[in-house]
């Protein structure tokens, strides 16, 4: 029986996409139930429709963006066939596009026009990925809300009151209201994994040093990457992370004269083979409620699917790394990690001022980060590699840690200054305590000293309606287990939820709330 109404069916079809992760459009598109002009003006009027409040779009470019997917549909028309031919996609706005600006939200590289695609834009391109724009960023990367003076606000799909976080905040928004399937960020300090737990995505952190990150961030032209940052997907589906990931490796033309990345196939297929240790209690705090949710909800479903789940207290004294130490190595190290790093806010030079000579806490180590004489940085960065092997010894035992990835949800905005003074409320057992702008990195920062990979994955939503994750972290170099792990639970318990207001054939055209300044 034919649609008496073949042009309404062909645009439910097509809107029918919007929440499709990168793999089935490219799909539906392979199969031509849609052209990419199609998905592309799609998308476009999705930014019209919602990224006036939303502003998760900082840059676009739709003129040629409608040319690459002109081209986009005459290949598939050819029988060219490539990874994300046709598939709209947007891009972190420090990641280098050419005849674009990449100003990483600084007003001072505001006209800071880029030459030429970053190395991971380029592999976006050659799969056949149509750029569509950038993605919003705080002030110089450096902050866990995604807000500058030149692209203003950022907020989440979920509460427009709420941010999606940063620093690839804009990124994740794009992912949840339906913009585009697929995006690619940055961590240092969760900058891919908040903003995926945030909004309800997926994000991944890959091994240090796997995706190159020649062409991000500013000035332009840097040839030595930053210490501690990778450059990683985000997406709606843990398949797509994989994808992605494919697709970014092996990019460094210099490398690639000698050799090449195989990564280790995933250690299983099924998750009753997973041996899983779960932490949800960072050593010398009081577990959050959020963070005793999230292993609850966590454990319940891997033990639930067979999986064998075991807890720091059933492990042998030593196995575990010193979680306390590696964070200070962290802090350390994080904060050494750039030649121009901002100057300490008046009451943090008060306290570098009082430290006494044998405070050996991270907050010390913060503090003395910018100062940290060669020698010091030598014996950090000797820990850090130890650290990398205790890991590997632990790893033995179990194929995938799995942590949260903040010990709460998505908070409201919150542009106090200075930033480091800022508190965020945080629901314990015993009532709502304020914590520190600083104290809400453990979790994130747990994988980025040694170097290994964590994916970010939703796991539902909390009793006020607003998405959580967990991250399972994995081996040196064995990215593929802990995507495979969460895509396991993604295909037992589902995985992405698309926010009210956003969804096709609904009522509610925008979320109830507005952005607060």
């Amino acid at each position: 029986m034919t649609s008496k109404n073949p042009e309404g069916s062909r645009q439910a079809q097509i809107a029918a996409l919007s929440f499709a992760g990168a793999r089935a459009q490219a799909e539906a598109l392979a199969e031509g139930r849609v052209r990419a002009v199609e998905l592309l003006e799609h998308a476009l009027a999705r930014i019209d429709r919602f990224d006036g409040e939303l502003r998760a779009i900082a840059v676009r470019d739709d003129e040629r963006a409608r040319a690459a997917a002109r081209e986009a549909d005459a290949a598939l028309a050819r029988g060219e066939r490539r990874p994300l031919l046709g598939v709209p996609v947007t891009v972190k706005e420090s990641f280098d596009v050419a005849g674009l600006v990449t100003s990483s939200g600084n007003p001072a590289f505001r006209d800071n026009v880029a030459h030429a695609d970053s190395l991971a834009v380029a592999a976006l391109r050659e799969a056949g990925a149509v750029i569509v724009g950038k993605s919003n960023v705080p002030l110089a990367l450096a902050d866990l809300q995604s807000y500058n003076a030149i692209y203003g606000v950022s907020s989440n799909p979920w509460d427009l009151a709420r941010t999606p976080v940063g620093s690839s905040g804009g990124s994740a928004a794009a992912l949840a209201a339906g913009y585009v399937a697929l995006e690619i960020g940055t961590d240092i300090g969760g900058s891919i994994r908040i903003p995926a737990h945030f909004t309800g995505v997926y994000g991944h952190k890959p091994t240090a040093g796997l995706v190159p990150l020649r062409g991000t961030g500013v000035p332009s032209g840097r040839h030595a990457d930053r210490d501690l940052v990778v450059a990683g997907p985000l997406a709606r589906t843990a398949g797509d992370l994989a994808l992605a990931l494919e697709l970014l490796i092996n990019r460094d033309p210099l490398q690639a004269k000698a050799w090449k990345v195989t990564l280790p196939p995933a250690r299983h297929a099924r998750l009753d083979h997973f041996r899983v240790l779960v932490i949800d209690q960072w050593p010398g705090t009081t577990r959050s409620l959020h963070e005793q949710e999230i292993g609850e909800r966590v454990i319940e479903r891997l033990r639930t699917q067979g999986a064998q789940v075991s807890r720091p207290a059933d492990l042998p004294p030593g196995l575990l790394p010193d979680l306390v130490r590696s964070h200070r190595i962290y802090r350390s190290l994080l904060g050494s990690s750039t030649a121009s790093p901002p100057p300490l806010s008046e009451a943090a030079q008060r306290r570098y001022a009082s430290l006494a000579p044998d405070d050996d806490s991270a907050d010390a180590a913060w503090l003395r980060a910018p100062t940290l004489r060669h020698a010091e940085w030598l014996q950090d960065n000797e820990a850090r590699h130890a650290l990398r092997h205790q890991w590997e010894r632990l790893f033995e035992r179990f194929d995938v840690v799995v942590t949260p990835v903040a010990p709460l949800p998505a908070f409201h905005h919150n542009h106090a200054e200075p930033k480091d003074e800022r508190s965020y409320p945080v629901a314990f057992a015993d009532g709502t305590r304020a914590v520190r702008f600083l104290d809400l990195f453990h979790w994130a920062g747990l994988p980025v000293l040694p170097g290994l990979p964590a994916t970010s994955f939703p796991i539902g939503l909390d009793d006020e309606g607003l998405p959580i994750s967990a991250q399972a972290v994995g081996p040196y170099l064995e990215d593929q287990t802990t995507i495979a792990f969460a895509q396991l639970l993604e295909e037992a318990y589902g995985g992405f939820i698309a926010p009210p207001g956003y969804r096709e054939n609904t009522t509610e055209t925008t979320p109830s709330s507005a952005p607060t300044a």
